[in-house]
């Protein structure tokens, strides 16, 4: 038996009325994934234990069969570990965003415009890191550049402080929404000065991008330990994603990592490069269980973009759900694939929220009928709920 995840981020969603009053899940044309659901067990799940935040980080720990509440000890270091970042113990690790903020007025007045400065390439986004770590790293802080707008601050012997991510306050003044303390403050302030003048900024500008102006922290956390997934499942594990906080979760987890040439964790991602990928994990490479993320659907949320919220879920399923179960059957391999969001990402807000989410089961050997699609409302009107993500893990690889 082969084990796929099929992960959609914040791909649940309410209804929207610019869609019709239908939910992206409902709007869009899904075949593939319908046909799973008619076939196999449809149902809701909490990813997001009460009283943790619904980042991406949480839900997806859950979902791996990782609960939360003992695993978790922050989203940064997760990511750090992605690119091979060097942690002590007594070191916090930060997210910092490359964002897009106004230019006019004191740093504490201006606004955020936008969390992850047009989607900007790691390429450009490096240039603006070395400009960074030339003038901010020092013996206490260093930086890292990530992926896109994600990037890494190490503080030795620092201190971890409640930080808040930048899209959950787009279009808002920042004041109130800066860190208390005052070494993060000055560094964001000083990044401002580095950055917006920056000839990289001034060019983009001058093609009508968003500039990467100032960094954000948040997500700040210390050094992670995950019991192995191979140790805990009996599985050998593949993991395939554009984003570093996946990523590093699966290097903690010491499964196998897939670079995949131009994953790029939005819509324009190599969505066939992601299911060829976790083809050749299944049936060449040896692994038993591909995790593949997907982070389209999450940032046209954020983005408040409706119509390519749908076209993000249309594309997972006409471009990685359908490719993945054509070549398990051609291959005459026995499988299991669960498709599910990590958390709803409400176009309304443009951020997340910690309600369960829906989620198809199918198993390739134990096929049923039925007329069910793969929406929320199915899956809430099946009756099926965990509520407890971590579990669902556990019935997903139970023999």
């Amino acid at each position: 038996m082969k084990y796929i995840v099929v992960l959609g981020d914040g791909m649940a969603d309410e209804a929207v009325a610019a869609l019709g009053g239908m939910t992206p899940l409902e709007r869009a044309n899904t075949p593939a994934m319908d046909d799973l659901a008619s076939k196999g067990e449809l149902g809701m799940v909490q990813n997001v234990p009460d009283g943790m935040a619904p980042g991406s980080d949480v839900a997806n720990l859950s979902v791996m069969g990782y609960d939360p509440v003992t695993n978790y000890s922050g989203r940064s270091p997760l990511e750090a570990l992605s690119v091979g970042v060097a942690m002590e113990p007594e070191d916090v690790i930060f997210r910092c965003n490359l964002v897009t903020l106004t230019e006019d007025g004191p740093y504490a007045e201006k606004t955020i415009l936008d969390h992850s400065s047009g989607e900007i390439a790691t390429a450009d986004a490096d240039v603006l890191m070395d400009t960074i770590r030339e003038h901010l790293n020092s013996d206490a802080v260093q930086f890292y550049t990530g992926t896109s707008y994600r990037h890494i601050m190490v503080w030795k012997h620092g201190r971890v402080s409640a930080l808040k991510p930048p899209h959950d306050h787009l279009t808002q003044v920042i004041g109130p929404h800066l860190p208390r303390e005052a070494f993060l403050r000055d560094m964001m302030e000083k990044s401002f000065t580095l950055l917006n003048d920056h000839p990289l900024n001034r060019e983009r500008a001058a093609q009508g991008k968003h500039k990467g102006n100032s960094l954000w922290f948040w997500g700040a956390g210390t050094k992670p330990s995950l019991e192995a997934f191979e140790a805990k499942t009996g599985l050998k594990g593949a993991m395939i994603s554009a984003v570093d906080l996946l990523k590093g979760i699966a290097v903690a987890a010491g499964m196998r990592v897939y670079q995949v040439e131009g994953a790029t964790g939005s819509i324009d991602t190599n969505w066939e490069g992601k299911a060829q990928a976790a083809v050749d994990a299944l049936l060449k490479d040896g692994c038993d269980f591909a995790y593949i993320h997907l982070e389209a659907p999450d940032e046209m949320a954020h983005l408040g973009l409706p119509e390519e919220k749908v076209r993000s879920i249309e594309y997972l399923d006409s471009r990685i759900v359908a490719p993945l179960c054509r070549a398990m059957e051609a291959a005459g391999e026995d499988y299991r694939m669960l498709i599910l969001p990590d958390h709803p990402n409400l176009l309304r807000l443009r951020t997340h929220t910690a309600d369960p989410v829906p989620y198809v089961l199918y198993d390739s050997t134990r096929q049923r009928r039925s007329l069910a699609r793969y929406t929320e409302a199915e899956a809430r009107a099946s009756g099926n709920f965990v509520p407890m993500g971590h579990m669902l893990m556990e019935r997903f690889l139970q023999p």
